[in-house]
């Protein structure tokens, strides 16, 4: 048990800020070796350790943002941190009544093998066109209320497995001329409300008692979700204006044919 959490925590951490699909990565592990479930509650522990992450990364920038955003609720003049901030409240909504409207039947129909298979890959070109055709010009900051909706629009595909949030996010940025790490940059504050929400959800599928628990594998799916997404977060950005995001296309396109594999010969 504590081995497979270290391993899905891991999984978790590392891919999910990465363009490269968590949820790609997360169904290997049950294919492969036929692992269980770890349940709702070890969900939750993964993503508010993923959270933490950013919070704990982007803390200058998150205090900054939710203070000009809480004086603009006081009639104070819009700046740019404050104008970031209400863009992340609106790039959040369609994500959330994406996921009201359609969530049972992304479940239901599009959780497969098969849709990651062709959406890691699909995806992944998209994300090569996107930074070859970018312009690259704008930060976060420039990003106005139109752009704010685009992404959150493209946030919202990322409720079809195999999309990679992050992914998707960032290919949206790049196709309105962020640079890459504005993009990236934009993307995992985009990340904090939608976690929160979503963690929000599951847990309160919790307060019924009627799901597993064991306080080790939280424990240990917390830690280690809140240290590897840390890492991935400060390397990501280290790295991304120096190697681009062709690794990571060539990487969603193995990732894709391993999967396709692994189904058609299990």
């Amino acid at each position: 048990m504590e081995f497979h959490a270290v391993f899905l925590a891991l999984i978790q951490g590392f891919t999910e800020f990465l363009p490269v699909s968590s949820s790609a990565h997360l169904v290997l592990p049950s294919v492969l070796f036929g692992w269980q479930d770890q349940g709702m509650a070890f969900d939750v522990a993964v993503h508010l350790g993923s959270l933490l992450a950013v919070i704990v990364y982007f803390r200058k920038e998150v205090f900054a943002m939710a203070g000009a955003w809480f004086g603009s609720l006081r009639g104070k003049a819009l700046c740019a941190e404050s104008r970031l901030a209400w863009g992340i409240v609106l790039a959040t909504i369609p994500a959330c009544v994406a996921g009201m409207l359609l969530g049972d039947v992304i479940e239901r129909y599009l959780r497969s093998g098969w849709v990651i298979a062709a959406t890691t890959v699909f995806f992944g070109v998209l994300l090569w066109w996107a930074d070859r055709m970018a312009r690259q010009f704008k930060s976060e900051y420039e990003a106005g209320w139109r752009s704010a909706l685009f992404l959150g629009c493209a946030q919202a595909l990322a409720l079809v497995p195999g999309t990679s949030r992050s992914g998707i996010t960032i290919t949206a940025g790049l196709m309105l001329g962020l640079t890459r790490e504005a993009a990236a940059r934009y993307s995992f504050l985009m990340s904090i409300p939608i976690i929160f929400l979503a963690g929000s959800h599951q847990a309160s599928g919790l307060l019924d008692g009627s799901a597993m628990m064991s306080w080790s594998a939280i424990i240990i799916g917390t830690v280690v979700s809140f240290v590897s997404a840390l890492a991935c977060i400060k390397l990501f950005l280290a790295l991304l204006n120096r190697i681009g995001v062709l690794p990571f296309v060539i990487y969603r396109l193995a990732l894709g044919g391993v999967l396709v594999a692994v189904l058609t010969y299990q």
